[in-house]
C-alpha cells in the first residue's frame, strides 16, 4: 500500500479486493459494527475517507471511521485496525 489518495477508481479496488479475497472480514463488520446479527449476503460496496459502505442483502449500511482516512495506505491499515477490535466469540 502506498499514499495514494482515495479515488472512485480506488474505493471500487479495495471493495473488490475485500469482498474476494476477505468475505469472513465483511461480514464480521456488518455483524459487528452494523449490529446486524443475520443476513444473507454483506457485500463492501463503497469506501470514502469518511465511511465505508457495506450492501447487507437489500439495506446499505454506512459504518463511520473514526477519523478521516488520509489515503489507501491508512484505509488498509483502519480496516485491519477495525477487524482486530472485534472480540473473539
Amino acid at each position: 500500500m502506498n499514499s495514494e489518495p482515495i479515488t472512485q477508481e480506488s474505493s471500487t479496488r479495495i471493495c473488490n479486493h475485500m469482498n474476494k479475497d476477505h468475505e469472513d472480514a465483511v461480514n464480521a463488520y456488518a455483524k459487528y459494527y452494523g449490529k446486524i446479527k443475520t443476513f444473507k449476503s454483506a457485500k463492501m460496496i463503497s469506501l470514502s475517507p469518511e465511511a465505508v459502505q457495506i450492501k447487507i442483502d437489500e439495506e446499505t449500511l454506512e459504518i463511520k471511521f473514526d477519523h478521516i482516512l488520509q489515503d489507501c495506505s491508512d484505509a488498509h491499515k483502519t480496516l485491519v485496525r477495525m477487524i482486530k477490535a472485534i472480540p473473539k466469540l
